[in-house]
């Protein structure tokens, strides 16, 4: 199945200039949700992970199915004051300012294995964000893994040193 044409290109979306990849054209398809969440099982399925981090929000969509898959926990990295208990942050920069994400400090373990999961990677930044929240707590991360990469952001270059995969690049 071509994924890829199963996602919507929305001009100048959340502001001129930008062309918006979105995703529900394909996550409203159950076949074809079904084979992205598949084909992101597989290739994660015989790593050590103990627990999902998902990125709001669409990470969540795949996050939450994969830990399910994964027979892992799910912890959601969130953005500033939305989670109810104590929380770790990091601020990270954006192409237009900052921004902050923050994790429940008792969310993972030291020694834990990590799979970070987001919708979408461009410029980098929040992945390498939660990366860093993990690694305050003492996770590991074992892989930060993508449903799209838009590759003429060049976010992989944040994330060196990183198992990274995408399923769909443009």
């Amino acid at each position: 199945m071509d994924l890829a044409s199963m996602i919507r290109d929305v001009p100048d979306f959340p502001k001129k200039g930008i062309l918006f990849k979105d995703i529900t054209t394909l996550i409203k398809d159950p076949k074809a949700f079904q084979t992205a969440i598949d084909m992101m099982f597989d290739y994660c399925k015989d790593m050590p992970v103990d627990v999902v981090a998902a990125i709001e929000s669409r990470g969540y969509i795949f996050g939450g199915v994969l830990a399910y898959k994964l027979g892992a926990g799910f912890v959601p990295v969130r953005k500033e004051g939305k989670l109810p208990a104590e929380t770790i942050r990091v601020e990270y920069s954006l192409e237009y300012g900052t921004a902050v994400l923050e994790m429940h400090k008792d969310a993972i373990e030291p020694g834990q294995k990590v799979l970070v999961v987001d919708d979408l990677l461009a410029t980098g930044g929040t992945a390498k964000a939660t990366i860093d929240l993990v690694e305050q707590l003492g996770g590991e991360v074992v892989a930060v893994l993508f449903l799209i990469d838009l590759t003429f952001l060049k976010g992989v270059e944040k994330l060196k040193g990183y198992d990274v995969y995408s399923l769909i690049k443009f």
